[in-house]
């Protein structure tokens, strides 16, 4: 991958973000109830870090939804 950030990640960053606040949760609330880095999360929705599929699936699942509902027409 180049040095400049992949379309994919920051758009999927953007809509892990777009629920998170629809919870009204900080990053620092989603780390805590997901058992997650904060740092970590702020990576991901700056598509700045790739999140594992592991990782992925906490994520949706803690945001109410799915894998496939967070990549769906990304």
């Amino acid at each position: 991958m180049s040095t400049g950030k992949n379309r994919l990640l920051v758009d999927l960053g953007m809509r892990i973000r777009e629920r998170r606040v629809a919870k009204n949760w900080t990053q620092t609330d989603m780390a805590v109830y997901l058992g997650l880095n904060r740092g970590h999360i702020s990576d991901i929705e700056t598509g700045k870090r790739e999140a594992g599929i592991i990782t992925l699936q906490i994520i949706a699942r803690g945001l109410d939804t799915t894998m496939s509902k967070l990549l769906e027409d990304l």
